[in-house]
């Protein structure tokens, strides 16, 4: 087993680069929110004058937020609280209300965790589900896709961007395959969201959900697109909130808090992320490799990628060791997987990427970079990991 090694520092700056788990709040973000929790308490169902203020200010905020991925209509938003009860109702919903027409459903083998666990709670009711495979990239094939297609197909739950490597999954070519087929076209955008430029009527989305805390905004609050005409009942049953979509009083603040961070994510501010997050990537693979760290890539750093996300194999050193000696050095990065009761769990990307036989699964990092990122905690990034494999290179214990 290999060392973990301990600091003798007491004090230890907090370098944070897993914002794929979770971004935190912008300043304007937290004053918008602080306000409004302040002055507008009323109930957006009421009908007084507090009740229609909260609701104005909701309506606003969901015409910000439609605006934000071309929906045509601002109804077409459904606030949720956050991206796994937007992939649950999507998902389930669907093939509850269409099994009718079928009940043929066609994922990924690399989805979040809150599309794959209510698939596999519909396939225990009987539904039949096709998780296609993915290549080394993490990116499936359209032939495969079209080869999965069937007349019963009711839906179609593919991810826009990948959470552990950053694949994008081609999004614009399946819903123009599936523009004239019965199937609807279900996306989780929660990673993809913020980073991306989404247009949900060129794309031919019918259901795309999201959630405001990986752009800078508050947790709990999300949403579903749901595309006009395309109905089923609400998954939680209660009161006619969200025009009887989704029942449950509105979290208003946290509802203007999102659209704030939907403004700040100007077309501008997006590309300038993009392109400082690929130098990011640049700055790592660079300083490994002039330090001699032996890795390789998970996925790839041209093509179709989310570039605030980068997964990489520290060959011959543990997910566990690594992360814990980043910890210890103030250096905040995820493992390639998720971990559980204090283990790491094998992640499923990486195993549908790699096989699960592959050393990548147990010896991989993820370092996700968010707005407050700078150059020189890209560079303490690289000159700790040097280090510590360096150290543990030499270490009698493995």
């Amino acid at each position: 087993m290999q060392e973990v090694h301990v600091s003798n520092s007491n004090a230890v700056q907090e370098i944070y680069l897993d914002n794929a788990a979770t971004t935190p709040m912008a300043p304007e973000v937290l004053a918008e929110m602080t306000d409004k929790m302040a002055n507008v308490y009323g109930n957006a169902s009421t009908l007084y004058g507090l009740g229609r203020q909260a609701h104005t200010l909701m309506e606003n905020s969901r015409q910000v937020i439609a605006n934000s991925i071309n929906a045509a209509h601002d109804e077409e938003i459904i606030f949720t609280s956050g991206g796994s009860e937007g992939d649950n109702t999507a998902i389930t919903q669907t093939a509850l209300t269409r099994q009718s027409l079928g009940k043929h459903i066609i994922s990924t083998a690399v989805e979040h965790e809150a599309v794959l666990r209510p698939l596999h709670a519909l396939e225990e009711k009987g539904f039949e589900v096709t998780y296609l495979p993915v290549d080394e990239q993490g990116r499936i094939s359209l032939d495969d896709f079209k080869a999965a297609l069937r007349d019963d197909t009711i839906l179609v739950t593919i991810m826009m961007g990948n959470n552990e490597v950053g694949s994008r999954m081609p999004i614009h070519e399946i819903g123009e395959i599936l523009k004239d087929h019965q199937a609807w076209f279900h996306t989780d955008a929660v990673q993809a969201y913020g980073s991306l430029d989404i247009d949900v009527q060129a794309d031919h989305i019918d259901l795309l959900s999201t959630s405001a805390h990986k752009i800078n905004g508050p947790k709990m609050i999300g949403f579903l697109y749901k595309r006009e005409g395309v109905n089923f009942p609400s998954l939680i049953k209660g009161g006619d909130q969200e025009e009887k979509r989704r029942a449950g009083t509105e979290n208003v603040p946290a509802i203007a808090g999102f659209a704030k961070a939907v403004e700040l994510l100007t077309p501008a501010a997006k590309e300038e992320k993009r392109v400082r997050f690929h130098g990011f990537k640049e700055q790592v693979v660079k300083g490994l490799t002039a330090n001699g760290v032996d890795f390789d890539i998970n996925g790839s750093l041209e093509g179709e990628n989310l570039e605030h996300v980068l997964n990489i194999w520290i060959k011959g050193i543990s997910t566990y060791v690594m992360q814990t000696n980043l910890d210890l050095a103030g250096i905040a990065v995820s493992g390639g997987s998720a971990c559980t009761a204090g283990s790491i769990e094998p992640s499923h990307v990486l195993t549908a990427m790699f096989g699960e036989d592959s050393p990548r699964i147990a010896e991989s990092i993820r370092l996700s970079f968010g707005q407050q990122t700078t150059s020189s905690e890209i560079d303490a990034f690289v000159k700790n990991v040097s280090a510590i494999v360096k150290r543990l290179s030499h270490s009698e214990v493995k």
